[in-house]
């Protein structure tokens, strides 16, 4: 997704926290000879990063696996398979927005209450008018009057159409009208909201499996995304959002928000191992601009930049 810009200093910002983690990692192998006590450290210190106990277990079995054979022996080398390792959980092409082949693009957008969902919308909105696409929102977030005026006003601002219902009308039948209304205007991308229900509400999940029967059934091999947006600060909570979103809509990505925060961008390894899920955007701040593709690489990179003095 070529046309997403990569916003580098508000990315380093928004990791200052992990390099708090990370860094005490890079202090503490830099100038060492590896050896079973350093190794049982490095796991803990990867979990209090928030990369999770299934991934701290699997790298640093790695580590261990190596130091045994004798095929790595000091600190350092230990640093640079960490790197190694995380970049390559996320194949690029994993890490793609899907656009439709003909037709429009439909994305739905899903997440919990106070995940920062409705301004990711935006931000993706954004993103894709300033590549000359046209957008049509769908607010199919019923439940709530304001999350339905939240969205109208942002489509103001954005100046793009908005498709809504009446309170506490069928989500469904919202989704419906904005993906009718969308191919009989012929528009690029739709963009649907949904509830910002939660992942253990059973009747509510259920209405999110229906909303995605009904964008199927009127436009093949849609929805073509599936964005589960998850707040960056929310920790290890965020493993059990991504668990039960997916099975009730399909996930195909996650939107990591709030990056501009005290997150802990260890996370993203935590989500890939556990949910095999890939991060395909971050929001790096509050507005509409402040949106980027996830890039391991870079990354990884920002989450061990300047963090030598870390303890």
């Amino acid at each position: 997704m070529a046309f997403f810009k990569s916003v580098i200093g508000k990315l380093k910002s928004g990791l200052a926290k992990t390099r708090e983690s990370f860094g005490g990692i890079v202090s503490m192998l830099t100038g060492k000879k590896l050896d079973e006590e350093l190794i049982a450290e490095i796991e803990a210190r990867l979990i209090r990063a928030d990369v999770g106990v299934v991934a701290a277990r699997n790298l640093t079995k790695g580590i261990r696996d190596a130091y045994t054979k004798g095929e790595m022996t000091k600190g350092e080398d230990a640093l640079d398979y960490l790197k190694r390792e995380i970049k390559a959980m996320w194949p690029k092409e994993d890490r793609q927005i899907r656009i439709a082949e003909s037709g429009p693009t439909v994305i739905l957008v899903t997440g919990v209450n106070g995940a920062g969902k409705t301004t990711s919308i935006a931000k993706l909105c954004k993103r894709f008018t300033d590549d000359d696409k046209t957008v049509l929102l769908g607010a199919c977030d019923t439940f709530r009057a304001g999350a339905v005026r939240q969205l109208e006003i942002w489509a103001e601002r954005l100046g793009v159409d908005i498709v809504k219902g009446q309170e506490r009308s069928d989500p469904a039948a919202v989704a419906f009208d904005a993906c009718a209304a969308g191919l009989a205007r012929g528009v690029d991308v739709i963009i649907l909201d949904t509830a910002g229900r939660l992942q253990t509400q059973a009747g509510l999940m259920d209405q999110l499996t229906k909303i995605r029967r009904v964008v199927e059934k009127k436009i093949p091999d849609a929805p073509h995304e599936v964005l589960l947006v998850l707040d960056a600060t929310a920790g290890q909570n965020a493993l059990r959002q991504a668990e039960g979103f997916t099975a009730a809509a399909g996930v195909t990505g996650i939107f990591l928000s709030k990056l501009d925060g005290t997150a802990r961008g260890g996370m993203v390894v935590a989500i890939r191992e556990q949910t095999d899920l890939p991060v395909k955007l971050i929001g790096v701040g509050e507005t509409p601009d402040d949106i980027e593709p996830f890039e391991p690489d870079r990354f990884v990179e920002a989450m061990f930049e300047e963090s030598a003095s870390a303890g």
